[in-house]
């Protein structure tokens, strides 16, 4: 089992930043990837950005790319997503999860195997 605790979301201007984190504990060491996705109210959860367990391959949504930025902490096996340029239509509660499956993309959420509570993110116009 892989447990994963989210935190860091809030309120925030549009334009403004936040940085979410993503503390992982457990059975770690079958992890390959880990990733984060949203979902707002009404629409279906959608993938925002991932990575390699061991950081070497990025993954982001075109609808982030170049104001989202994910990275990691291997020493406390933290995962981050650096939020920029933050828009309303990034409204949305934000899942930390964990793949043990091989794949060529991780954007589909059915690859993932443990989620996090989430975390909400809402930003105001």
């Amino acid at each position: 089992q892989v447990q994963l605790v989210e935190s860091g979301g809030g309120l925030v201007q549009a334009g403004g930043s936040l940085r979410l984190s993503c503390a992982a504990s457990g059975r770690t060491n079958n992890v390959y990837r880990m990733g984060w996705f949203r979902q707002a109210p009404g629409k279906e959860r959608e993938f925002v950005a991932s990575m390699s367990w061991r950081g070497i391959s990025l993954d982001y949504a075109d609808s982030v790319k170049g104001r989202f930025t994910i990275s990691r902490d291997n020493a406390k096996n933290t995962v981050w997503l650096q939020m920029n340029s933050l828009k309303p239509e990034d409204t949305a509660l934000y899942y930390c999860a964990a793949s043990q499956s091989i794949a060529v993309r991780y954007t589909a959420a059915n690859l993932y195997d443990y989620w996090g509570q989430g975390t909400q993110v809402t930003v105001s116009s």
